[in-house]
């Protein structure tokens, strides 16, 4: 069944409910020794484990604010199923628009996604091919937007809320996923438990000649050859009625090959000197766009060690995290010197370390206080080789290719913490009110406390509304902040036209949402929710520089709204949903890293309001699945999903010759996928067969223009694939 919720109520009425039914559990002997005696015992153990989970749950709702979930289950229904990338689930969320390499924006924020797995946060990663998490690891997925409780910050455009699978059932499965750009993407899945220890295991490794979006719209790309792989643990054990520590930890290792313009957009680069004649490098003086040997690596791994305690009203959950992620870029030297005056090798290697707490307290029946601290160290190395040209004063070049070299070392430090209450008022209505505390010591140092307020109100059964306000504190992504020398580069192919470099800000931000959700018969629940946004310092990311390295910068001010519009039908084996909004995201006065961008660009936006380039007006997504249950076709199944996008931004240039950054639009799109399976119970085998694309529509994502965009690039032509999974 494909299920979106808009979960509005807070999870602590149902944890109170499962603890007032299952009671404290007996003291008993060693759980593992009993269990092997005592199949009694493994019962109390998966009573104890549940228990645990509900109130891990009960320590973070998202109550007032806007969720939605997915469970494997429903994972399993989409087209793609769990072989496809995370970003493709997530796309089918409302208010989600797609993006070049694998990005998605919530909300018309261009970053601004927080990753929680099991409760605790996940630094983010470098990489911007998509994301480095499996589906397959998943047991459900929440985003949460809107006015978001005080227990989130510091990435608020939305919070991805993922459980894992837990190993309460021994079970190892296989699969084999393949088929069109030659995918092959084996993969395994191993859960299991002995005694109070259970655990998860997944890993997978793909091929594909598709790895990032093709640069134009045929249907080979030229020199895009990837190869992935990505495995994931977790375990966890129960310590006595009360407490269970847990470790999570995944690793991932991404080669790309990056694609060339090829065929009938094939591009000759060459470079001539202040005489006027061809400049050689290496002895070549032309260069053929198809020949470009451009690669890229992306590593990331995280670990995480919770300790859960849970005691009549009260709860808490402690972890420690870690994570590294690493990004290497090789150019190639000849062809980039020839086409841009630049061939720049890059590594870049961030680390962080960092502890969390969470807790509640339930005080009466009326109100549960809710807690918690955050701290987090985070250490960022590069080293960047920049070959260029030397250059006159007339900005031709003057001699042979030379190499700069600039190494950077810098951390920045995050504290916060927040406090909040859970008033129930009356029967029918919730009060969440409570603040936060971050401070930011990096490149600047910069602190706020953050007011939250939301209200839940149930008027009639199947009928919520809720409302909120919330104040917002989102520092620049610092895996991503980038420096230049300036001064180094001067008079190079490499200098600037504008030379001020001002540190990124945090972005501030006022928050206010509406919505309401109204439950028809049994089976059929729509939803509507507005939202206003203010911004001081809005953060926005654009890629400045051959190698494929987002780098956040500022405007002064930024406005941004919307609506969204959700409806979810289920009955028996047919399961659909419909999600479409309309947003409208601008920002004017570049006050941060202005070196990126020209001087006609800086002056035109200081005086305008300007779309930001990941604005797009109209988002929608759509799906259905129908599950035979009996009959001939019993345990077949069908699915179809569908992404529908008006175009992301694109610069305009008016009649009189003025260019608007950003001033128009790439044209719409919807793209479908549809998908065939069968399930042999008796022998544990799944088959399916996939189809992207299925009217394979050509649609840009990207054309190249636009306020930070680097490439153009077109989505994927239609594509088969087929499936086999076997369970053991």
């Amino acid at each position: 069944m494909i299920k979106f919720n808009r979960r509005l109520l807070g999870q602590s009425a149902r944890a109170a409910c499962v603890l007032a039914l299952v009671g404290a559990p007996a003291a008993h002997a060693d759980a593992t020794d009993q269990a092997a005696a005592d199949p009694a015992a493994s019962s109390q153990i998966v009573v104890t484990a549940h228990r645990l989970d509900d109130a891990r749950e009960s320590i973070k709702p998202s109550l007032g604010a806007s969720t939605y979930t997915l469970d494997s289950a429903a994972i399993q229904n989409l087209p793609g199923s769990d072989n496809q990338p995370i970003q493709d689930i997530i796309l089918q969320m409302p208010g989600v628009s797609q993006d070049q390499f694998g990005q998605f924006h919530v909300r018309d924020e261009h970053n601004g996604v927080q990753y929680r797995i099991n409760g605790v946060i996940i630094p983010e990663s470098i990489a911007v091919f998509g994301q480095t998490l499996s589906p397959r690891l998943i047991e459900t997925i929440s985003l949460v937007t809107g006015t978001l409780p005080a227990q989130y910050g510091l990435r608020t455009a939305g919070i991805l809320d993922i459980t894992t699978k837990s190993g309460l059932k021994d079970e190892t499965t296989v699969g084999i996923y393949g088929g069109s750009h030659d995918t092959i993407e084996p993969s395994i899945q191993i859960t299991g438990s002995s005694g109070p220890t259970t655990w998860f295991v997944s890993g997978d490794y793909k091929h594909s000649d598709l790895g990032i979006d093709n640069v134009n719209s045929s249907y080979t790309a030229v020199h895009d050859n990837t190869e992935q792989f990505s495995g994931f643990g977790y375990i966890d054990r129960i310590i006595g009625d009360s407490d269970r520590i847990a470790f999570t930890g995944g690793y991932s290792n991404q080669h790309y090959q990056i694609p060339n313009p090829a065929g009938p957009t094939d591009l000759v680069g060459s470079q001539t000197d202040a005489n006027g004649n061809p400049v050689a490098v290496n002895g070549v003086t032309s260069f053929n766009s198809a020949d470009l040997n451009e690669q890229q690596l992306q590593t990331f791994g995280f670990g995480a060690l919770s300790w859960l305690h849970s005691a009549g009203a009260f709860s808490v959950q402690a972890s420690a995290f870690a994570r590294f992620a690493a990004l290497d870029y090789h150019p190639d030297y000849v062809g980039e010197l020839l086409f841009n005056g630049l061939a720049q090798a890059a590594s870049k290697k961030d680390t962080v370390f960092g502890g969390q707490v969470d807790g509640s307290y339930k005080i009466s029946g009326h109100h549960t206080l809710r807690f918690g601290a955050l701290f987090e160290h985070d250490q960022s190395k590069s080293n960047t080789n920049s070959n260029v040209f030397p250059v006159n004063d007339a900005g031709l070049i003057d001699g042979p290719p030379e190499s700069l070299v600039y190494i950077t070392d810098v951390s920045q430090r995050t504290y916060s913490a927040y406090l909040q209450d859970e008033w129930h008022v009356f029967d029918t209505l919730v009060l969440n009110y409570g603040a936060r505390f971050d401070e930011n010591d990096g490149a600047r140092n910069e602190r706020q406390l953050s007011p939250r307020v939301n209200m839940v109100w149930t008027p009639a059964p199947g009928t919520t509304v809720h409302a909120g306000y919330a104040r917002y504190f989102a520092p620049a992504p610092f895996e991503l902040v980038a420096s230049r020398n300036i001064a180094q580069v001067a008079n190079t192919t490499l200098a600037p036209a504008v030379t001020t470099d001002d540190a990124s800000y945090a972005q501030r931000e006022n928050y206010w949402d509406i919505g309401i959700q109204q439950k028809i018969g049994r089976d059929f629940t729509v939803g509507l929710d507005g939202y206003l946004r203010r911004d001081t310092h809005l953060v926005d990311e654009g890629q400045f520089g051959a190698p494929i390295i987002l780098t956040p910068f500022n405007y002064a001010k930024g406005r941004l709204m919307g609506t969204e519009l959700t409806a979810n039908y289920h009955h028996a084996g047919f399961s659909a949903y419909g999600n479409f909004a309309l947003q409208k995201g601008q920002g004017t006065q570049i006050d941060s890293n202005q070196y990126n961008f020209t001087q006609a660009e800086l002056n035109y936006i200081a005086t305008h309001y300007i779309y930001l380039d990941h604005d797009q007006t109209r988002t929608g997504s759509a799906g259905a699945a129908y599950n035979w249950t009996s009959g001939a076709l019993a345990h077949s199944k069908i699915s179809a999903d569908m992404v529908y996008g008006s175009g992301l931004r694109r610069d305009l240039t008016l009649p009189d010759g003025t260019d608007v950054p950003n001033g128009d639009h790439l044209p719409g799109y919807a793209t479908v996928n549809l998908s065939i399976g069968h399930t042999f119970v008796a022998s544990g085998v799944d088959v399916r067969v996939v189809v992207e694309n299925l009217f394979d529509k050509i649609y840009e994502i990207r054309d190249g223009t636009g306020v930070g965009v680097g490439a153009p690039s077109y989505g994927p032509r239609r594509g088969l694939f087929f499936g086999v999974t076997k369970t053991l």
